[in-house]
């Protein structure tokens, strides 16, 4: 089941950029595209495979995860000794960085091209600020997906105050914090938060905590393992070493997502289609959503084992492009039905998903080439290439990056 021989120390990765993860971006990103096309197509009220389709959109919670883990680990391995936290002022700038200037250009041309996105100054100021989730009827044609990165944006913004608050607990108390404030976010849709018409509660950071915990819970696991290579079992809690041998159980881990996802499909997760989720059926999949990012994540960053799919440069290619990839396929999935003269709701699945596809492709490795990389290169640190890796192991030493949900998320 991949757990580490007695008396021998967690062989975990260490702090650095981990081709696996870029991967499963790229799968993240084409998930949410799937689903996005079996929606418009009437694919998801296919018998069965259609409530999957439908419900792809749990890669959300995948790309929510990330984030937790790339970004709370360093301050998790900070809180144990083992480095320092990043300077905020780095931070902030890195996010600022990755995320908004590629996504203002997005805007605008959805803004600009498609007519049904709607006009105004208020719709322009909500999706250029990523206010547009407390913004009456903010969420418009073409950048309906920007919702999660919104929810990401917030995240990024708490984060440090996370780690303010967490830095003054004992670190064997930050592992169960973590799980209280994970089952805490459950109880968001019960909350009687009275909003315009327009605005949803359900679009909002607090009811995705957990999606971000998942991730947040494998990074301390990580820096527990970190703990444990140079001092010994002895120096890290229970629960931190309850995580670590949960989460390095790939087997395990992969049957859980699956599970989880499985039941995600059902009506344990709300109803089909657009129709809004009674308060237990969203709390039900916001859990069912931080046990897939778990399960996904949580191997791929506590083990060093290499993956045939996920490790292949082409994927790793799509991981690079999955933040455009995510951002642009809206856009060109509304071109796309014109072009080749058919009807959205109509059918036609594949042959849409296939062009989709190929065009948001193309596009989201222009945008990289041309908006992305350049801009990195201009305002964030420079960096290093990835050293080739040794043999018989899945890591890179070169620092990590992590993206949106959607961000790439």
């Amino acid at each position: 089941m991949g757990v580490d021989e007695p008396g021998k120390p967690p062989a975990v990765p260490p702090h650095g950029f981990i081709p696996a993860l870029e991967g499963l971006r790229a799968i993240a990103a084409l998930g949410v595209l799937v689903t996005h096309v079996a929606f418009q197509t009437g694919a998801t009220a296919w018998p069965v495979l259609g409530r999957g389709l439908g419900r792809l959109d749990m890669a959300v919670a995948v790309f929510f995860a990330l984030s937790g883990a790339l970004l709370w680990r360093p301050r998790a391995e900070a809180a144990r000794g083992l480095g320092r936290e990043p300077k905020l002022r780095v931070y902030l700038r890195s996010r600022v960085v990755r995320i908004l200037p590629v996504y203002w250009v997005v805007v605008v041309a959805v803004l600009v091209l498609l007519p049904e996105a709607g006009a105004g100054w208020k719709l322009w100021l909500s999706n250029l600020t990523l206010t547009q989730v407390f913004t009456p009827y903010g969420l418009t044609g073409g950048l309906t997906q920007m919702w999660s990165l919104s929810v990401e944006m917030v995240f990024y913004l708490l984060l440090p105050l996370f780690a303010v608050g967490l830095a003054r607990l004992r670190t064997s108390w930050r592992v169960p914090v973590l799980l209280i404030a994970a089952v805490a976010s459950l109880c968001w849709a019960y909350l009687p938060i009275d909003t315009p018409d327009g605005v949803h509660t359900d679009t909002w950071m607090p009811g995705y905590l957990s999606w971000f915990v998942a991730g947040m819970l494998v990074a301390e696991a990580a820096a527990a393992a970190a703990v444990i290579a140079a001092r010994g079992a002895g120096a890290v809690s229970g629960p931190e070493r309850w995580v670590l041998a949960a989460g390095r159980r790939r087997w395990s881990m992969a049957a859980l997502a699956t599970i989880a996802f499985v039941a995600s499909s059902t009506d344990l997760a709300g109803p089909e289609g657009l129709i809004r989720p009674e308060p237990w059926q969203f709390s039900a999949k916001i859990a069912l959503g931080a046990l897939i990012g778990f399960g996904l994540v949580a191997p791929l960053v506590l083990r060093t084992d290499r993956h045939l799919l996920l490790d292949h440069p082409a994927t790793l290619a799509l991981g690079r492009w999955s933040y455009s990839i995510f951002l642009w396929h809206l856009l060109v999935l509304g071109a796309v039905f014109p072009i080749f003269g058919i009807p959205a709701f109509s059918g036609r699945f594949l042959i849409v998903l296939v062009a989709t596809a190929a065009i948001s492709i193309v596009v989201a490795a222009a945008s990289y080439a041309l908006i992305e990389e350049p801009v990195r290169r201009r305002f964030a640190r420079p960096r290093p290439r990835p050293r080739p890796r040794p043999a018989g192991t899945g890591i890179a030493d070169a620092p990590a990056a992590t993206t949106a949900t959607t961000a790439r998320n």
